[in-house]
């Protein structure tokens, strides 16, 4: 059996409006269900049932978004400057539950992120229990050492006011300030922090994958998104995983 629940609560948990509005939209007409005017603010609907103004209803089911992050913007509504969401429908920011970024990238950092409304996808991405690896392009204010690869891979690294050594990760040379960093945690500003505890300091940063999901394969130019599904997304950032 489809779920059904109360019309103006579902137009309003995806972001179209107030309960208020939904009264004057049933008022006009402008509101269907399996094809006929809709009765009532508080009529029982399916949701896949209904049309505002002839069209169907935005992401139903939930929302989940790969977005090509550019500079500038920030993840959080707490902080001040351009929001990731001002690349959206701007009614997606109204959604119930709230959509939020899974993980952060600064404000100086483009890249690969997802957004979803999905809490139970957000933890899957980030609990180090699925081992989702984080693939960063880096380039460098200053040639490398030598031996930073070496450093980045012995799980011995110390981060300034921790008291954790980082976790192994695998850096790739491309040539002396441009590198490639895999990476199996989130710290606070991890890339730059640990180049930092090398003495070094990272001038650009680029997330280019997470786990097997790359962001040149989504062909997406920065500040574009497309939606998928929880399903699909995980197919794509494990493939060998995901049925």
């Amino acid at each position: 059996m489809k779920t059904t629940e109360r019309l103006d609560k579902l137009l309003s948990n995806l972001g179209y409006g107030a309960r208020k509005d939904v009264r004057y939209w049933v008022k006009e007409g402008w509101i269907t269900v399996d094809g006929k005017p809709a009765t009532s603010p508080s009529q029982k609907v399916v949701p896949q049932q209904v049309r505002l103004e002839g069209a169907e209803l935005d992401h139903p089911d939930g929302l989940t978004i790969i977005y090509h992050k550019p500079l500038g913007s920030v993840c959080s509504r707490k902080e001040d400057g351009r929001l990731i969401y001002a690349d959206f429908p701007a009614r997606w920011i109204d959604r119930k539950p709230p959509l939020s970024s899974v993980g952060r990238l600064d404000k100086e950092t483009s890249g690969l992120l997802i957004v979803t409304d999905d809490g139970q996808l957000n933890h899957q991405l980030t609990t180090p229990r699925m081992h989702i690896s984080k693939t960063y392009a880096v380039t460098l204010d200053h040639p490398l050492e030598g031996n930073e690869a070496e450093i980045f891979a012995s799980g011995s690294l110390m981060l300034e006011d921790e008291d954790k050594p980082c976790l192994p990760a695998k850096l790739s040379i491309i040539n002396t300030t441009e590198v490639s960093l895999v990476l199996h945690e989130g710290r606070y500003h991890q890339v730059r922090r640990m180049f930092a505890a090398v003495g070094n300091h990272v001038s650009a940063l680029t997330r280019t994958h997470i786990g097997a999901l790359s962001l040149q394969d989504t062909g997406l130019s920065a500040g574009e998104y497309k939606t998928t599904t929880a399903i699909e997304l995980m197919q794509r950032v494990l493939p060998d995983s995901v049925s």
